[in-house]
């Protein structure tokens, strides 16, 4: 499990080739902020963050899978990634920004990839606007 890496992963390489794609340019893993975001759209204020489905605890499949060894420790373990999370994102929203949670799942769905991109334009939209 010690090389699960954090950074850089297949799901956030994924994330981050469609969004450079669709014209979106982005800084990586920047420490200032809470929770260091994988992905930060300074222009927009907005930061996307790529969560593993197991490690995060996601309703999907591959997320509710249990450990079969040293079960009890594994599910503190998420239970305290979860919560961790929350903590971010309530962070970040302080400090007055979006947060968009990818997850690993949905990181191979083109069709997902494409709504993350359509939320972001939208945000610019607003941004602009108001």
């Amino acid at each position: 499990m010690r090389r699960v890496g954090r950074e850089n992963t297949r799901p956030e390489l994924a994330v981050r080739h469609h969004l450079h794609a669709n014209g979106f340019r982005y800084r990586l893993h920047v420490r200032s902020l809470p929770g260091t975001p994988d992905i930060v759209l300074a222009k927009y204020r907005a930061v996307v963050m790529v969560h593993g489905c197991f490690w995060h605890g996601h309703d999907c499949p591959h997320g509710r899978i249990a450990a079969k060894t040293n079960p009890t420790f594994w599910r503190e373990k998420i239970d305290a990634n979860r919560r961790r999370d929350a903590k971010k994102e309530s962070a970040l929203a302080t400090l007055g920004w979006e947060v968009f949670t990818v997850w690993e799942c949905q990181a191979r769905d083109y069709a997902e990839l494409t709504r993350l991109c359509a939320a972001l334009n939208r945000l610019a939209l607003s941004a602009t606007q108001g």
